[in-house]
C-alpha cells in the first residue's frame, strides 16, 4: 500500500504559540534530517549518473520534469548549467507543470493532465539518448508520471525523486532515488524537507555528469560564462594560480580567449617565456 510519508502530520504542534527561537530550532533539527536521507541514496544517484554520463557523450540531454516547487527547482538547476559549466542550454532542460507561467504563479490543474507532458518531451525531438527525470515529493503528479511511462516504453531512460517510497511515480522509472525525510514541519509543506532533498540530489547528479564530461579541472569552473566582473575576476585568479602570470597579463588573457580552459590551453599551447 502506497503511503504518503511527506503528508503525514507534523511532528510538532501549536506552531503559533512557539517563539521564533523555537520555530527556528525545530526547523533546523528536522533540516539536518535531509542529508542523511540523501546519504542513503547514493548508490541509486550513482546508478543515474553512470548511465547519462554515456547517453550525453552521444549527444544525449537530461530533461527535469515536476510540478510546483519540483518542477521550479528542476528549471533552477537546468538554468545553472550554462553560466557554470560552459554547457549550452539545450543540454539540460527543466520542464514544469503549466509552463513557464508557473514559475512564480501556480497554474490550475496544470498538474494533473498525463498527456501534456509527453508531448512537450517530443516538442523537444527526444530520443534514446536523453534521459527523463522525474521531480516529485509526492510521488502521485500525473503530469510526471504520464510523460516517464512514455519516455519508459520508447526506450528512454527515466528516473525519479521523491519522498515516499513505493510511489506510483517510481513504478515508472528505472531508477527511484527515494529520499525519505519524514512528515514536514509545517504539515505536507513540501517545498521545506523534500524540497531542500531534490535540490541536493539535483545538484549532485549535474555537477557529477559536469565533471566527468570534462567541464572541471581540479577543482575549478574552467569553463564558466564570464557573465559579470565577479567571474572574470574568478577566472582571472584561477589563471594567475596555474600559469603563474601577474592579475592584469591573466585577465587580458582570459578575456581575449573567453574560459579559462581555452586561455590556459592557448598560453601552454605557445609555451610564451615566464613573465
Amino acid at each position: 500500500m502506497f503511503i504518503k510519508i511527506s503528508e503525514q502530520t507534523s511532528l510538532y504542534n501549536d506552531l503559533e504559540k512557539k517563539s521564533v527561537l523555537e520555530i527556528l530550532e525545530n526547523i533546523n533539527t528536522e533540516d539536518q534530517k535531509i542529508a542523511i536521507a540523501v546519504r542513503d541514496t547514493i548508490p541509486q544517484i550513482e546508478k543515474l549518473v553512470t548511465q547519462i554520463i554515456p547517453r550525453m557523450k552521444k549527444g544525449g540531454r537530461i530533461f527535469y520534469m515536476g510540478a510546483g516547487t519540483s518542477g521550479r527547482l528542476g528549471v533552477l538547476d537546468a538554468s545553472e548549467i550554462p553560466p557554470t559549466f560552459g554547457m549550452p542550454p539545450t543540454l539540460v532542460i527543466g520542464l514544469i507543470a503549466g509552463g513557464d507561467t508557473a514559475l512564480r504563479n501556480p497554474v490550475e490543474n496544470a498538474e494533473d493532465n498525463t498527456s501534456i507532458g509527453w508531448q512537450e518531451l517530443l516538442e523537444h525531438h527526444i530520443d534514446k539518448n536523453d534521459t527523463v527525470i522525474g521531480i516529485a515529493a509526492s510521488g502521485a503528479t500525473p503530469y510526471v508520471i504520464g510523460a516517464l511511462h512514455e519516455a519508459r516504453e520508447n526506450g528512454i531512460l527515466t528516473a525519479c525523486i521523491t519522498s515516499n517510497p513505493g510511489s506510483p511515480m517510481a513504478e515508472e522509472a528505472d531508477i527511484a532515488i527515494e529520499t525519505i525525510v519524514g512528515p514536514e514541519y509545517v504539515t505536507g509543506s513540501s517545498r521545506m524537507k523534500s524540497g531542500t532533498a531534490q535540490k541536493m540530489v539535483l545538484n549532485m547528479i549535474t555537477t557529477s555528469v559536469m565533471i566527468k564530461l570534462g567541464r572541471v579541472k581540479g577543482n575549478k569552473m574552467v569553463n564558466m560564462q564570464l557573465s559579470n566582473q565577479k567571474l572574470v575576476d574568478r577566472g582571472t585568479r584561477m589563471i594567475v594560480e596555474e600559469l603563474g602570470l601577474t592579475y592584469s597579463k591573466a585577465k587580458a588573457l582570459l578575456l581575449m580567449h573567453g574560459s579559462v580552459k581555452k586561455a590556459v590551453d592557448a598560453y601552454k599551447g605557445q609555451s610564451p617565456p615566464t613573465p
